[in-house]
């Protein structure tokens, strides 16, 4: 079971440093990779044997929605039974699920048949993200780490969604076309099972005792529904710039620069979070959302009326750099706004939220390059960062961190309740926000 660490220290050097951190980074990197690789897999498959874009295009849209809209329901079973009891049944319905889609591929099958099997293989995907960051906030509650550790998962998460896509299309083009998914599948059973083995850094399961509330779902927290809007937004800028670049690239006749214009927005990504991790930050997490999401918006606003390749290649790198901070400070909150008992719940809420906006925007993003030309494409970033904006600036009360009474069912019922005790970290974590 894990502790949480109190610890005044920043930087990546403590934070890897943590006592048992290694025992589930190590795995739960390898079992993460597969994430990336699956919906390219099917692609790649699926396109192969139909001879259809449409058609695959039509299994990994299913896949990820299924995916996007079963993620919490699997955090909340996490939390309640443990992230093992979840994790391992998961495991194997999803590499029997991703079995059947290659043997119905490579049969010919019907498409109502892929989408069907899409279906439970997209809701049993592993939801090994949201798992690693409940386990830093169980061991780094309370801690100036948290930052450090949240800046270090979305590095990680990145580098995945670089080194997955390109695992997968090289088994799928150089080896067979099933090869990327049967890959996918080996380091999902692998992985997962090494990660769900780590029973002693998982954390604690809060079970009700009698006579105490029903357990609250992460998503009756305001400002969990507040970070979902946001994530939402930066799926958008995700989604719209890989069609919107690949659509650029296409029109002008140079398809091939596609790879490096979004290795450019990526790499500005990664950059800043680095950067976010390593900083001792003294402005607290809400303003710092606040800005850094406003400066992501008016980094999309010049996207879709650039036309010369160097300069989009500087205005992606610019968006790349203010996603990371929005994304890690979400992260961030986390810790702050829910309950222990409901903390992987809410993980997956925001990683399915960004995964939805993603599929969203990718199929608004197609449409408008199709009927009013490349370009306008780019317009779905600007509009879903905008959106989002305006819901964080009218909502961002709701973004202040939970007092203890207010946190407990106890204290919630007694006289004082409506005066809730703040400490002195809390008084100064409130003014800064």
């Amino acid at each position: 079971m894990a502790s949480a660490v109190k610890d005044t220290r920043t930087g990546y050097g403590p934070l890897l440093r943590t006592p048992g951190a290694w025992t589930f980074l190590l795995p739960g990197f390898l079992a993460r990779q597969p994430f990336a690789m699956l919906t390219i897999g099917i692609v790649l498959l699926v396109q192969s044997t139909t001879g259809s874009y449409g058609t695959a295009g039509a299994v990994s849209a299913t896949t990820g929605v299924s995916m996007a809209l079963f993620a919490p329901q699997s955090g909340k079973l996490a939390d309640r039974f443990g992230q093992r009891a979840v994790l391992i049944p998961g495991v194997l319905a999803h590499v029997a699920g991703v079995a059947a889609l290659i043997t119905l591929a490579l049969a010919h099958a019907p498409l109502w048949t892929l989408l069907a099997v899409a279906v439970p293989t997209g809701a049993s995907t592993p939801q090994v993200g949201p798992m690693v960051r409940a386990r830093w906030a169980a061991r780094l509650g309370g801690s100036p780490l948290m930052p450090t550790a949240a800046a270090f998962e979305s590095v990680t998460d990145e580098f995945t969604f670089v080194v997955g896509p390109v695992l997968a299309t090289a088994l799928c083009t150089g080896v067979h076309p099933a090869a990327g998914l049967v890959a996918e599948a080996a380091l999902t059973l692998a992985g997962g099972l090494l990660f769900a083995a780590q029973r002693r850094s998982q954390p604690a399961v809060h079970r009700a005792r009698t006579g105490e509330p029903a357990r609250v779902s992460a998503l009756s927290v305001p400002g969990v529904r507040v970070l979902i809007v946001a994530f939402l937004g930066i799926g958008s800028v995700f989604g719209g710039m890989q069609v919107s670049l690949t659509a650029f690239t296409e029109h002008i006749g140079q398809p091939g620069i596609n790879g490096v214009l979004y290795g450019i927005f990526a790499g500005g990504n990664m950059l800043a979070g680095i950067v976010c991790g390593a900083l001792a930050w003294k402005v607290g997490p809400r303003r710092r959302l606040l800005v850094a999401y406003g400066l992501l918006a008016l980094a999309t606003v010049p996207l879709w009326a650039v036309t010369a390749v160097p300069l989009l290649g500087a205005v992606g790198l610019v968006v790349g750099l203010c996603i990371a901070p929005a994304l890690i400070t979400g992260y961030t909150l986390v810790e702050s706004l829910v309950p222990a008992a409901a903390r992987t719940e809410a993980f997956t809420w925001l990683t399915g939220a960004v995964a939805l906006g993603q599929a969203a925007a990718a199929t608004s993003a197609g449409q408008l390059a199709d009927r009013f030309g490349p370009s306008t494409g780019f317009l779905v970033p600007l509009a879903g960062t905008a959106l989002a904006l305006v819901v964080l600036l009218a909502l961002r009360a709701h973004l202040l961190p939970r007092t203890p009474a207010a946190a407990s069912p106890v204290a919630s019922q007694g006289a004082d309740a409506r005066v809730p005790a703040v400490s002195d970290d809390r008084e100064r974590e409130l003014a800064r926000a």
